[in-house]
């Protein structure tokens, strides 16, 4: 089908989880040809879409019509480790029909598995070398690729069957900067529509539009994520002045409104003289009370009426003004001073074979980034430093307390409320101390009286930083593993604006380059084959264009 006429629409769409929580309702979306990147904040149902969409969700009213068929890529891929590489790529039945062909075998059972595909094999090859995956022979299993690799695989699978609409999720989140840029180069080169559910800017530059889900409807916005954010700044600065406009007006009825009662009461009084004067007849007088009640009755309503008028446009003012709170703290307990020995490296050999020769030391408030491709040993390391992990051999000595945010974020205890999870790491502090130091993380009032287990993922991020941060005694050493995989665009910002309140040392393994130069990195590490050593960012694998 050509490209021109493929289309997602989405009539009237509802959906609800079992439990009764609602996430679209009445929900309409067109979309087209290109590529659209879909945006919004943590649980407004991005994901959910893509299943809905996909046909992994049933709608419980209002329908989804595509036009031609769908390639999807789940946020939390989950392949059978028994498979071949040539099973998920969807290309098994055809070589094995080619092998027996070419066997000698020439019943037409296996013409018709082949048909015209006959160069399937160096299609598939062909595209996996690409994607960098040219080790993955076609008769490997799944279970010896890593899980970047499983994410390209299955990129690869969808590519290779050329399907007309394609519906990404997160593709990024468990790519190294190698598989990165090389999915960035597979989004350039698509044609037909694409829709994909991202945090990564360098992906969402490459998009031809933005959708924005918010409070369960799409607002649109053309070009790139840098297109769409300069849009955005000029719409909230335009909603703020009309919030002004609005304040002033309800300031003004307001006044208008005391002044009527102002003039009223003195009405009243006037009226109540002339009664008690008896200057006119008692009939006369009785029609002009009456009168005179219902004008004031009119006039009263009039400026109720302007007053609620007013209230209503602010109201809806200040609805069109985005709350993306930022997290705002001090951290002096935190501060390193210059040229402090912060933690040292000597001839450490870590689990699982990792080694990092020689020695290395971090002295300061150094912020370090700390890259690599999947499976070289970021984590193993990180969790050696925390004391997680012991070392095969070598030294490893941290000289100051250590705060460690892991992948999985399993800090928290699930069934405590966070008042209770910060208060395990600072047991010194007051409940009221915690709730005013918790509101800094945005758990403001009865937030704060949340079970963990109930947290978003990007909810849960911002309170287990919140839990080290907090801790007794202070972190002066933060170690953050891929913090941004599952965050929403403001959870990113929210989650940088906390670190520069930060004053200790800062090592963060992360692939996502963009958040990484937002933190005011001072030092790169790469971890590899050969160890861990300093590198230029601009000479970092992957940070160029890849070559096939």
């Amino acid at each position: 089908m050509p490209a021109s006429a493929t289309h997602i629409t989405c009539s009237s769409l509802s959906f609800a989880w079992p439990d009764g929580s609602e996430v679209f309702d009445s929900f309409q979306l067109s979309v087209g040809p290109g590529r659209t990147g879909l945006i919004g904040l943590n649980g407004c149902g991005k994901s959910t879409l893509l299943r809905l969409i996909a046909g992994e969700l049933t709608p419980s009213s209002g329908r989804v019509a595509t036009v031609g068929d769908i390639g999807y890529l789940p946020q939390n891929l989950v392949l059978d480790t028994t498979l071949r590489v040539d099973q998920v790529l969807g290309v098994a039945a055809k070589r094995a029909a080619l092998a027996a062909i070419e066997a000698g075998d020439v019943r037409e059972e296996h013409f018709a598995t082949v048909g015209d595909d006959w160069d399937v094999e160096e299609r598939a090859r062909a595209l996996l070398g690409q994607l960098g995956l040219g080790g993955a022979g076609l008769g490997r299993t799944t279970g010896e690729l890593s899980g970047g690799e499983c994410v390209l695989l299955r990129l690869a699978a969808l590519l290779l069957a050329r399907p007309a609409v394609l519906l990404l999720d997160e593709p990024t989140n468990n790519l190294d900067l190698y598989a990165r840029r090389r999915l960035y180069d597979a989004v350039d080169a698509w044609t037909g529509v694409l829709v994909t559910v991202s945090h990564d800017r360098e992906l969402l530059e490459r998009v031809d539009r933005i959708a924005d889900l918010r409070d369960g409807e799409v607002t649109w916005y053309g070009g790139s994520l840098s297109a769409y954010e300069e849009a955005l700044a000029v719409e909230q600065e335009a909603a703020e002045r009309m919030v002004r406009v609005a304040e002033a007006d309800v300031r003004r009825q307001k006044r208008e409104l005391a002044d009527a009662h102002v003039t009223l009461a003195r009405r009243r009084r006037y009226g109540q003289k002339m009664w008690d004067t008896k200057r006119e007849p008692k009939a006369v007088m009785g029609q002009r009370r009456q009168t005179a009640q219902e004008s004031a009755g009119r006039y009263r309503i009039m400026h109720t009426a302007r007053l609620a008028d007013a209230e209503e446009r602010l109201g809806e003012a200040v609805d069109a003004v985005r709350d993306d709170e930022a997290i705002r703290i001090e951290l002096p307990h935190t501060k390193v001073h210059p040229g402090s020995e912060v933690l040292l490296l000597r001839d450490v050999r870590l689990a699982h074979g990792i080694r990092v020769p020689g020695e290395w030391d971090l002295r300061g408030p150094e912020r370090v980034a700390l890259v690599g491709r999947n499976g070289a040993g970021k984590t193993t390391l990180l969790r050696t430093l925390a004391g997680e992990l012991a070392p095969a051999s070598g030294e490893a000595d941290t000289r100051v307390p250590v705060g460690f945010l892991p992948q999985r974020l399993d800090v928290l205890d699930d069934g405590l409320s966070l008042v209770e999870n910060v208060a395990r790491f600072a047991p010194g502090a007051t409940a009221n101390g915690i709730r005013a130091r918790l509101a800094h993380f945005l758990f403001k009032g009865t937030r704060a009286d949340r079970a963990a287990g109930t947290l978003s993922g990007g909810e849960r991020l911002r309170a287990t930083l919140a839990a080290l941060l907090l801790a007794e005694p202070a972190p002066r050493l933060l170690m953050l593993d891929e913090p941004t995989n599952s965050l929403d665009l403001s959870g990113v910002r929210r989650l940088t604006s906390a670190l520069e309140a930060y004053e200790g040392a800062l090592v963060v393994a992360s692939h996502d380059m963009p958040f990484l130069m937002s933190l005011g990195i001072t030092r790169w590490l790469l971890l590899d084959e050969e160890g861990l050593r300093d590198v230029d960012p601009g000479r970092l694998p992957g940070a160029g264009p890849v070559e096939a």
